[in-house]
């Protein structure tokens, strides 16, 4: 058993480091790599998911008791309906739904699974694994599908006590938090959210963001209330502002007024994510302009490089804004039908 994967919902073994060559790998196995691999296994293509994580690891990653911002149907892949009472569902709700979605197209998913290089060309990658225990295989794939995501790699602000452990590029629960001194730094959704709840449970909160106010996209709900917190002086906020060092037992703010130095237990950074351009770019994909968007066809999704495809939240580069698994998990779609429009004129599905 060693030697064999468990194939999901089946309880059939498969050999992990087969030959015969898969007719479409996806790297990442979140929602919309899941939504790929359903679209191009209802076309007919044998199919394969490899996700350095657990399933929908990003999600995974998420606040603890974090509710979407959007409603149960625009979550859904693969014509199977999210059921939930709630208008706005919460996390462990979508955890559920994705696992169950996975179950039932029987998808070939290997977790804990790390890419690290892609060779071959179209018609012929081969994918380099390694788990988490080090061991490394090689997976064959006609054409690849790369959809994943930006959430693990946060934007970093290169500051003096950044690596200290008191700081954190994630928020998730409030409850170790309660008592202490905590600085917030950022203007967006998560901080706000992370804000509002640190306060909530009785931390003492700091809120830092360059801009001159709450960013105007954060949600409707969430604006006012975080913005009432500030006028009353439940939670302190320095605007037009910036974290310029942190230290064992402080913080050092550059503030309009001048330098502000303020006691800190500990620090969220929560200034946004960006996508693994080392590893597109690894693959020959190109990108352009400050956004760094990648290269690839706006109706087929297949990149500069031939046989393979961007979906998902990659597409857009550093806009990582304009996509969400609301409309990311359509690419699926685009992708699947470019494929069997290419099966049908070419020869690169030849066995």
């Amino acid at each position: 058993m060693s030697d064999a994967l468990l194939e999901p919902g089946t309880g059939l073994t498969m050999p992990e480091d087969s030959h015969e060559p898969y007719d479409v790998l996806v790297i990442g196995a979140g929602p919309t790599g899941l939504a790929c691999a359903i679209d191009a296994q209802n076309a007919g293509f044998r199919v394969v998911l490899v996700e350095k994580g657990c399933l929908c690891n990003s999600l995974y990653n998420y606040p603890a008791h974090m509710t979407f911002f959007t409603t149960p149907e625009l979550l859904e892949i693969g014509n199977i309906p999210f059921p939930s009472p709630n208008q706005k569902p919460s996390r462990n709700e979508a955890l559920q739904y994705y696992r169950q979605v996975a179950a039932h197209y029987k998808l070939d998913v290997r977790q804990y699974h790390r890419v690290e290089q892609v060779t071959g060309s179209d018609g012929s990658f081969v994918v380099h694994t390694k788990d988490r225990f080090g061991r490394t295989g090689t997976l064959h794939t006609r054409k690849l599908v790369v959809a994943t995501g930006y959430y693990d790699l946060p934007n970093y602000l290169n500051i003096p006590g950044e690596n200290l452990s008191k700081v954190m590029h994630y928020y998730d629960d409030p409850h170790p938090y309660a008592g202490l001194d905590v600085l917030v730094i950022g203007g967006k959704n998560s901080a706000a959210i992370a804000a509002l709840e640190l306060w909530r449970h009785g931390a003492r909160v700091t809120l830092v963001h360059r801009g001159p106010d709450i960013h105007r996209h954060v949600k409707y709900w969430i604006k006012p209330d975080i913005e009432n917190r500030i006028k009353n002086g439940e939670v302190t906020a320095y605007f037009d502002s910036q974290v310029a060092e942190i230290t064992l037992d402080t913080v050092r703010i550059q503030a309009p007024e001048g330098p502000v130095i303020l006691r800190n237990d500990f620090v969220f950074a929560l200034v946004g994510y960006h996508p693994d351009f080392t590893f597109i770019e690894s693959l020959g994909v190109r990108s352009e302009g400050p956004d760094r968007l990648p290269i690839c066809d706006p109706e087929s999704l297949e990149s500069n490089v031939p046989g393979i495809y961007l979906a998902g939240v990659i597409v857009a580069g550093k806009r990582t804004n304009e996509i969400f698994i609301e409309n990311g998990r359509f690419h699926g779609k685009q992708i699947a039908t470019d494929l069997a429009a290419k099966k049908t004129t070419g020869p690169l599905f030849a066995s």
